[in-house]
């Protein structure tokens, strides 16, 4: 690492540490952008590179009318406003204008990548060409010429506080100093000690649950802000996905085809709902868990798309080897799932029938999604939220970024954007792209921020 000193340091090089580095530099600092990771991208380059927002040049040019007004309204409504709604403001008002940004930068968002997003109802979702891995490179690319000096596989140990203010980091136990600092580190998903502390609906999973971020999101960021009196907001949020546990296998989606019943014998949901409603319903079921139920029919017909781990022959090496339970009769399948038989039977009776009539006359899924379940040998597996996609517990900050303490006072040259920030993520993911656009769109403010502080601005 350059043994200087800097305008803005800017811990963490994912979305959000990209976006705040391009903004600072542009408005006149000098950076040093610091990542504990081998490479830049964090999590945003793992994604699959969605773009939450309106207003847009390709939205307009889809016939989509949206705009910033009725984005944070839909937003607002669907987290029943258990949010920030200044940040959530924020985001709206910069979403359009951050796309048309990261357009000019070199980022391509094809016109066919267009779609309805989560539980929206407008096409909102931008996904880029090369989903998670081109918006990374592309805004790292944009730091050639700038005035950044990127120091890749260095953890920042801490923050230097003179008087209060923020005035540099601590790096393999030298002080670098700077006039503003920008936390940007990404969440707590590789930290199961914060789990336990701050997202107990991951850590009550045990072994089943693991976390398909950055390594390097380890809290790291938090726990340093925190040490300097920084509040935190939005316990036990994030987006959890349900799994079988078949493999460590980023599946976003189940099969819609199953038919999902709970400890009581009975469905509770059309198994074919978004991925996000799925698993916030399922918390709300007896031991926070289903079964997911089909038979031999089912196992044979099924493709792996766009599931891999549940094509038939895999699901025939589960059923061989566990941990999906296979049964000759009903009855059976639900004594080994620890089910109660007697209404389990009378739930695939049901669900049979209506498949044959192509009305599901319980939670009218969509008929292609009904197949019946009466051929043996049957099948079942047990179904958690487990898949941990990202933590929302954060930082609390403001509308300018500013990293707040538990007074709601400014903690002078301190900024955070991205995952290691709360108040942004509500109890419902209300469409995919939202934590990329969180990234993102709170980077550039972060780093624009900080770059005016630093020169006294």
């Amino acid at each position: 690492m350059p043994d200087t000193d800097y305008d803005v340091i800017i811990i963490g090089a994912g979305g959000a540490g990209l976006a705040a580095a391009i903004e600072a530099t542009d408005a006149g600092a000098r950076v040093l952008l610091v990542d504990a990771g081998a490479k830049a991208g964090g999590s945003t380059a793992l994604s699959g590179g969605v773009y939450w927002a309106s207003g847009t040049s390709l939205q307009r040019q889809a016939g989509v009318e949206d705009d910033a007004d009725s984005q944070f309204r839909y937003y607002m409504t669907v987290n029943q406003y258990k949010v920030d709604p200044a940040l959530v403001r924020r985001y709206c008002d910069m979403s359009g204008p951050t796309f048309e940004w990261m357009v000019d930068l070199g980022i391509n968002f094809p016109l066919d990548n267009l779609y309805v997003s989560g539980v929206d109802k407008i096409r909102r979702g931008h996904r880029a060409g090369g989903h998670g891995a081109e918006i990374a490179e592309v805004l790292e690319g944009a730091l050639s010429g700038r005035s950044v000096d990127l120091a890749t596989q260095t953890r920042v140990e801490g923050l230097i506080v003179e008087d209060g203010r923020i005035a540099g980091v601590e790096v393999a136990g030298a002080a670098v100093r700077a006039g503003a600092v920008v936390i940007a580190s990404g969440g707590f998903g590789n930290n199961r000690r914060l789990w336990a502390e701050l997202y107990p609906s991951a850590a009550k999973q045990g072994a089943l649950a693991w976390y398909i971020g950055a390594d390097e999101c380890r809290g790291d960021g938090l726990e340093m802000a925190r040490r300097t009196g920084a509040d935190l907001v939005g316990f036990d949020r994030g987006l959890l996905l349900m799994t079988p546990g078949f493999a460590e296998d980023v599946e976003s989606y189940l099969p819609p085809w199953v038919m999902h019943v709970t400890h009581e014998g009975r469905r509770f949901i059309d198994e074919s709902t978004e991925y996000s409603v799925l698993s916030e319903v399922l918390s709300t079921q007896t031991a926070g868990e289903c079964f997911a139920v089909f038979d031999e029919a089912s196992r044979a017909a099924s493709k792996a798309h766009p599931a891999p781990n549940w094509a038939a022959d895999r699901l025939a090496e589960f059923a061989r080897k566990g941990p999906l339970v296979a049964a000759d009769t009903l009855p059976e399948l639900a004594e080994k799932l620890g089910v109660r038989p007697d209404t389990m039977v009378t739930t695939a009776e049901r669900y049979s029938n209506d498949a044959r009539a192509g009305q599901d006359t319980a939670f009218f899924k969509d008929p292609a999604h009904l197949r019946p379940v009466e051929t043996p040998p049957f099948y079942g597996v047990r179904i958690r939220p487990a898949i941990v996609c990202w933590t929302g517990t954060g930082l609390r900050i403001d509308a300018e970024a500013r990293v707040l303490d538990r007074a709601d006072r400014w903690i002078p040259n301190l900024f955070a954007a991205g995952e290691t920030t709360g108040g942004f993520a509500g109890p419902c993911y209300a469409g995919g792209g939202a934590s990329v656009g969180n990234a993102v769109i709170f980077g550039r403010v972060a780093g624009a921020n900080a770059a005016r502080v630093a020169a006294g601005r």
